[in-house]
């Protein structure tokens, strides 16, 4: 009995407790066996919704004891105005609606777990912040519209094998005082008409018109940690792959970091103008990794369901940065969805650069593609088809380059042509095909024709790949250099240190050639086309402005280099022969001239048969320091690239037979 007595007063204790905890959170705390059985929230209103009459917060934490959102008059420093508890409802989803114009306002949120409270953090959802991205903004959106910004228009674009990419950082690209900028490394700056260099010479978005490329890749300028806005008097530099606010655009390129509005309004003003202008803009989005691992917003409020963990239960690491990512669980799977999806429909963007896009599941890349062609078809989509580390998950489910035909409508990077072009990557003093490595000549032919299958490829002698991985030639992006690593020309100095400066401009011309003439979607580094140099250093990621800025004198200096880039650019836009839009046209219309020099490639093109005014076309590189002939079919041949020179019109004529292709050069023969 009087056991009996104590279990019944140890029962009502424990009620009691239970039920003032509940008084207490509002909610009964939900306890889960694995990150698969956490609800998946349906909704698509995560985050914060505004208007004058009211506020709305919703944060998706199912495993929280309690959440509160603190609002704050600054985005930085200061007392919290009021404290504000959050209600749990259905699918994991806290919210709270407050009914007053909290316009102004800067708020964060706090998630409890174990009886105390996280860190103060924005959400993943959060689309406007304050200095340095730690609380969210609350604004009204529409006042950050352009002018005319619902008239906005993408420029046209009919299949993305038209695509030509100039890869940059915005500050790299005005805040040397050469580009003439009124608004060095801002947002601004690359958008500034006008622009020219002491020399005269066209910067920034005239430069990029008289170029003729037809999309700018912007490297991340999203909200990333690393450069500390309060203090941009100082000098400071990154790249920014290493992510806070996915959804917010980088300050430190605004006027004014500390208004979540104005980063907001210029970068679209920086869209429209270059829609305005005829360019297309593709945000670089590093999904498979964030900044902090313990500390970062998703890990704060819901605790190690959005990272893959290793054996011992920590945080997995493919991504060589501290964590990655879990794409294949539902809410992050999500967020991914929404989150490029916001970007096109707030930001009007035109294409997405997916970082270390192997490191996410193929379920989740061929969703994210689904959804944004479902806006607009002509949304492009590609990644590295790799990853840093290893990974828990199969490889056999990871968007890696091998499993690209799994993949629809994304395009990967091709590693193969790029080193087949100048060498291993990380092997500092190799050769590739433009600078004499004579084991390189099927890599090359691989590339020429996007990886994807051709009867005259050997696969078995491919450097990385063992089979064609491209199903059609859009989803190959042909590469030569980009930011990560080595800069063409100072590849060039560090592999063939012997060669003159004008021999290694000639290898340089040949590379840019392959590129522009190859099969594929081309993709080209800022300032290839006047011999960028990082005076040799290959991870510049975080070094200073010295060795990251576009030294606007290169252009002047080595014009013929630019010239020469612009010319094929415009060949390359006018002729759909070197851009043929499916594998069985290049199997067609694509055949490889026998060679004997492993140093020595030529092919022909059927461009009759894909509406080319110029009917057929013999294109021929020489990797070799010495000249070297092909046999041409007979014919009446127009020469229009020979030896580092471009001439629509002409440079001589030819009626076949043996034809000498100059050192280390390309050559193009056309009839009309």
């Amino acid at each position: 009995m009087k056991l009996a007595v104590i279990f019944i007063q140890s029962m009502v204790l424990t009620l009691l407790l239970v039920s003032l905890a509940a008084c207490q959170n509002d909610t009964a705390v939900s306890v889960y066996d694995n990150y698969n059985d956490y609800p998946v929230y349906e909704g698509q209103d995560l985050g914060l919704q505004y208007s004058p009459s009211a506020t709305t917060f919703k944060v998706w934490a199912p495993a929280a004891e309690a959440l509160q959102v603190k609002l704050y008059a600054e985005g930085i420093d200061g007392e919290p105005l009021d404290s504000l508890a959050l209600k749990l409802g259905e699918q994991g989803v806290w919210s709270l609606t407050v009914e007053e114009n909290l316009l102004g306002k800067y708020y964060a949120f706090q998630a409890k777990y174990d009886g105390q409270w996280n860190a103060e953090v924005t959400d993943p959802y959060v689309k406007a912040v304050g200095v340095n991205g730690l609380r969210g903004h609350i604004i009204d959106f529409r006042l950050t519209n352009p002018k005319n910004w619902d008239d906005d228009q993408r420029p046209a674009l009919n299949n993305f094998n038209e695509i030509i990419i100039y890869e940059l950082h915005v500050r790299d690209m005005t805040i040397h005082p050469s580009s003439g900028s009124g608004y060095p490394g801002e947002y601004f700056g690359l958008i500034e008409g006008g622009t020219k260099s002491p020399d005269g010479e066209t910067t920034g978005l005239d430069h990029f018109k008289e170029l003729g490329v037809t999309h700018v890749h912007l490297i991340p300028v999203f909200d990333h940690r690393s450069i500390d806005e309060t203090r941009l008097n100082e000098a400071q530099y990154n790249w920014g792959y290493d992510p806070l606010n996915f959804n917010v655009p980088e300050g430190s390129y605004s006027s004014d970091p500390y208004d979540g509005a104005r980063r907001i309004s210029e970068f679209k003003q920086m869209v429209k103008t270059f829609h305005d202008n005829g360019i297309r803009v593709i945000l670089d989005v590093v999904y498979n990794h964030t900044g902090q691992s313990e500390e970062s917003i998703f890990n704060q409020l819901v605790p190690g369901y959005y990272y893959r963990q290793n054996a011992e239960g920590g945080f997995s690491d493919a991504s060589a940065c501290g964590n990655e990512t879990a794409s294949e669980r539902a809410m992050f799977r999500k967020y991914m969805v929404e989150s490029m999806r916001y970007w096109v429909e707030e930001y009007h963007m035109d294409g997405f650069r997916v970082d270390l896009m192997g490191i996410h599941d193929i379920e989740t890349m061929n969703t994210v593609a689904a959804e944004l062609h479902s806006i607009d078809p002509t949304i492009f989509v590609y990644g590295e088809g790799w990853k840093a580390g290893d990974s828990p998950l199969d490889e056999k489910q990871l968007a890696v380059k091998a499993n690209t035909p799994q993949l629809t409508g994304i395009a990967a990077f091709s590693d193969d042509v790029r080193d087949a072009i100048k060498g291993h990557v990380f092997t500092h003093d190799a050769t590739g095909f433009i600078s004499g490595n004579e084991t390189l000549k099927e890599s090359l032919k691989f590339g020429i024709v996007a990886a994807t299958q051709h009867p005259q490829v050997d696969y078995g002698d491919i450097n990385y790949s063992e089979a064609a991985w491209a199903p059609q030639p859009d989803q190959c992006m042909t590469y030569m250099s980009c930011h990560d690593n080595h800069t063409l020309w100072d590849r060039l100095t560090l592999s063939r240190p012997e060669a003159t400066e004008a021999e290694k401009i000639q290898m340089h011309k040949l590379a840019g050639t392959i590129v522009l003439t190859s099969q594929g979607v081309s993709f080209l580094h800022a300032g290839v086309d006047f011999l960028r140099t990082k005076d040799g250093v290959e991870n510049s990621f975080n070094s200073p402005d010295a060795i990251n800025q576009i030294d606007w004198s290169r252009k002047h200096k080595y014009r013929e280099i630019f010239d020469y880039f612009r010319e094929l650019i415009a060949i390359r836009k006018a002729h759909p022969a070197f851009r043929m839009t499916s594998t069985a046209d290049i199997q067609k219309n694509l055949e490889f001239i026998d060679t004997d020099d492993e140093n020595l490639v030529a092919y022909t093109l059927n461009g009759a048969a894909v509406g080319d005014s110029w009917k057929r076309i013999v294109v021929a590189y020489n990797g070799k320091d010495q000249a070297q002939g092909i046999e041409v079919p007979s014919g009446n041949w127009k020469i229009v690239v020979d030896g580092g020179v471009v001439n629509t019109e002409g440079i001589g004529q030819h009626n076949g037979g043996m034809i000498p292709v100059s050192r280390n050069a390309a050559l193009i023969l056309v009839e009309e």
